[in-house]
């Protein structure tokens, strides 16, 4: 099969490679899918850059659309043929998605519903579940009022609509008047441009001094003095997911204390079994329902996958970057 890899570190122009290697063969528990489409995220470029390698040969990407087409032990012989979404297919294995194939664990593999494409179906893995256990960890948010840092990402383009589902008024944080456009498409009611705007003050304008009930968080490191300058309501919550600085922040816990603040920190990958298959059941069922929005905003061949990982670390577009597999460079 062909398939993209690298062998050390380093930027993208200097360490990936396009070749043939050997198909996988599913093992016990496993199956094999044929990767139609393969998501590239931001977590692929960092571990790319930075992460020590855990094999001698590291093919990158945890998400991925595609269909099984072979079973191991144990695994029922009705999976084959299936289409399926893929999560984690990365996650500590030497071995990803960005592939023809990839032989993995068979709850890696979730049942895709008939109404998707093999394109949204790789945008759920990390886009979709990251959005999604962010947003329940706000707890009952019906008639409450959200802030979304960077609403426009495309974590956050999936939580702006989720949250508005739940019943929730969307505050989101954006970079430039498209990304603003892009969030309210998605449902949010206000934006707040954080380039030239002062966010803590806008949230407390659009919520009458009060701060919002809940914020979801894509970068600890800033979004800790909005908290520090009254954007989250006493008993507000924090549900967050990155930071985009390697130092410690500093938390003001008299502040917290004395307001009943609430803080849900999160690694997608490394959810319980419990918060997992509660996660895949229910976010399997919104994609049933055809009411989450999907934004692909390019799409690369394999051959072309330098140029797909260095327009994610670049920021290049808005939306979900992705590798197909039926496109030939």
């Amino acid at each position: 099969m062909k398939a993209a890899w690298y062998e050390k570190n380093g930027e993208a122009r200097d360490v990936l490679i396009v070749d043939d290697v050997h198909t996988p063969q599913p093992g016990p528990g496993e199956v094999r899918v044929k990767i139609m489409v393969s998501g590239v995220n931001p977590s692929d470029f960092k571990s790319r850059r930075t992460r020590p390698l855990n094999a001698d040969r590291i093919i990158p990407h945890s998400d991925a659309g595609g269909v099984i087409d072979a079973v191991g032990e144990g695994v029922p012989h009705e999976r084959i043929g299936q289409r399926v979404w893929v999560w984690n297919g990365q996650w500590q294995r030497p071995f990803g998605t960005c592939a023809q194939y990839i032989a993995i664990p068979s709850d890696l593999a979730v049942d895709l519903p008939a109404n998707c494409d093999y394109d949204a179906a790789a945008c759920m893995g990390i886009p979709g579940l990251t959005a999604f256990e962010a947003v329940r960890r706000l707890g009952d948010i019906s008639g409450k009022t959200i802030l979304v840092i960077g609403a426009a990402s495309s974590v956050s383009h999936y939580a702006v609509q989720m949250a508005v589902l739940k019943g929730a008024r969307v505050i989101g944080t954006v970079g430039s008047e498209a990304k603003a456009a892009h969030a309210r498409a998605a449902g949010a009611t206000d934006t707040i441009n954080y380039k030239t705007e002062n966010v803590a003050e806008r949230v407390k304008a659009l919520t009458g001094g009060r701060g919002v009930d809940g914020i979801i968080d894509m970068d600890f490191s800033t979004t800790i003095d909005l908290i520090r300058k009254g954007a989250l309501a006493p008993h507000g919550t924090l549900s967050c997911f990155g930071s985009n600085s390697h130092d410690e922040p500093q938390v003001p816990f008299r502040l917290m204390l004395t307001t009943s603040l609430n803080m849900h920190f999160f690694l997608i990958y490394d959810l319980t079994a419990s918060e997992r298959a509660y996660a895949v059941k229910e976010l399997n069922a919104l994609l049933a329902s055809g009411r989450l929005k999907h934004a692909i905003a390019a799409r690369f061949s394999l051959d072309q996958i330098v140029a797909a990982h260095e327009s994610v670390e670049q920021g290049r577009y808005m939306g979900n970057v992705v590798i197909d597999m039926t496109l030939s460079s």
